[in-house]
């Protein structure tokens, strides 16, 4: 059973089958976000704060800090706002960037153990990335598209999935510390994108013994009422065996699809997280004749 520990300097994260699904926040992230790319690149962060609290504040589980800004000194943005994001929240981190030098330099100021977003399964960025994730003591995100691109087979994904992971083992990190994303499509543009992620993530966990993540939002890309949409998705792919996406925790739906699947997968023990948000409090003397009726019943 996969269990991939992540841990901030002083709170450590298990994403595994047996436990709640993680929500990994996606909002520090510049990428389409023009002002937010512009507030960081002038050494502005006012808005990396407020979106680290108001995810945080949400229910995220990690969050995600990406710097992509062009033109910009990724490796010092990066590795600044890692160490605000740390000074705000006990969280761990996914530190996110597809420049090698990037992440570098975010992981040399990390303070416990994080998880590397991303590696392809290109030859040359596994032997850049992953020499790099073992020397950090990392976890990474393994994401399922080589050199030819991103395949429409799932078959093809999930052989690229297994050569990362293997890579990965010769480089000695085993694979509880791979977190796969297969790369879900959207179903807008392929009807068989739900049935394929599905497919392919059972076949994950069951052969591969991975655990898995994937960005929640592709599956509605170009649809209305995404929102509902992405909520079902995540429902019915933690059903099928993922362990964690990388989403907006703002927003209520997919958040309450989400948590209805850790009750309804036995996650969420004695319906705990469930009721402790949505239960409605009891005004004084408003428990009704109902509440009475059970006292007195319970009295006898």
């Amino acid at each position: 059973m996969a269990r991939t520990v992540v841990s901030s300097h002083s709170r450590e994260l298990v994403i595994g089958f047996d436990q709640p699904f993680c929500i990994i926040g996606e909002r520090i992230n510049p990428t389409g976000r023009k002002l937010l790319a512009a507030e960081m690149a002038a050494g502005d962060f006012s808005r990396v704060e407020a979106d680290c609290l108001a995810q945080v504040a949400a229910g995220a589980h990690m969050l995600d800090v990406n710097a992509g800004i062009p033109l910009a000194d990724e490796p010092a943005i990066l590795a600044k706002t890692v160490q605000l994001v740390q000074s705000l929240t006990d969280l761990p981190l996914s530190i996110d960037s597809s420049i090698v030098d990037a992440l570098e330099a975010g992981l040399s100021v990390y303070q416990g153990k994080a998880l590397v977003n991303s590696v392809t399964g290109e030859d040359e960025q596994m032997e850049r990335v992953l020499p790099l994730v073992k020397k950090h003591g990392a976890a990474v995100v393994a994401i399922s598209n080589d050199e030819t691109g991103i395949s429409e087979d799932p078959e093809v994904r999930y052989a690229v999935a297994k050569k990362i992971v293997e890579r990965a083992a010769d480089h000695g990190i085993p694979k509880e510390d791979v977190v796969v994303d297969p790369l879900v499509m959207p179903i807008g543009a392929m009807g068989t994108a739900g049935r394929q992620a599905f497919s392919i993530i059972r076949k994950l966990r069951e052969e591969l013994g991975v655990n898995t993540t994937c960005g929640a939002s592709n599956i509605s890309f170009g649809l209305p009422n995404r929102h509902a949409m992405n909520s079902f998705f995540l429902a019915m792919a933690a059903g099928a065996g993922m362990t964690s996406a990388i989403m907006n925790p703002l927003h209520e739906e997919e958040l309450t699809g989400i948590m209805a699947a850790d009750v309804l997968l036995n996650a969420d023990k004695d319906c705990r997280a469930w009721i402790r948000k949505f239960r409605e409090p009891v005004a004084a003397g408003a428990e009704g004749e109902g509440g009475r009726r059970e006292r007195r019943r319970r009295r006898g």
